[in-house]
């Protein structure tokens, strides 16, 4: 990655989630992110439950939402509840409908890409194996969405 283009980063005001439940995952893209000049907030839910709570989608805080994330990253095969059905009830939402969303997954199979897309998935990236590959591959994902990508206004 080039240090001087992350060095120079203009990245969208507002958090990033993260909605991942491998502790080694979220160090990994919180670093990755670090690493390319984005220093928004970034807020970790560790599986589907704990996101949709924190969006205020369920649970008892579902009366006050909070602020707009600017993109979720969000994996796939987690316990309680799955990507799937947190992207289904993000897309379900009037206020979450355009919210960026990233599957950021170790799934290859082709179903999963179809339902994920199908549900209303922006993007879907398959984790590298390699550290380093996806360090590289969270950098770019970072500076794409926060920085070139041109968000829906709210």
């Amino acid at each position: 990655m080039n240090g001087e283009m992350a060095g120079r980063a203009e990245v969208a005001d507002g958090p990033i989630m993260l909605v991942e439940d491998n502790q080694d995952d979220v160090d990994l893209t919180v670093r990755a992110l670090r690493k390319c000049g984005i220093s928004n907030e970034i807020w970790v839910a560790r599986d589907g439950v704990e996101a949709l709570e924190m969006l205020h989608l369920e649970g008892e805080s579902a009366s006050s939402p909070p602020s707009l994330p600017v993109v979720v990253l969000l994996d796939l095969q987690m316990p309680r509840v799955d990507g799937f059905e947190v992207l289904r009830k993000l897309r379900a939402s009037e206020r979450y409908r355009f919210l960026p969303v990233v599957v950021l997954t170790s799934s290859a199979e082709d179903r999963d890409k179809a339902e994920a897309y199908s549900l209303g998935a922006n993007s879907y990236v398959q984790k590298a194996i390699d550290s380093e590959a996806f360090l590289e591959a969270v950098g770019q994902l970072g500076l794409y969405w926060l920085g070139v990508n041109q968000a829906k206004s709210p």
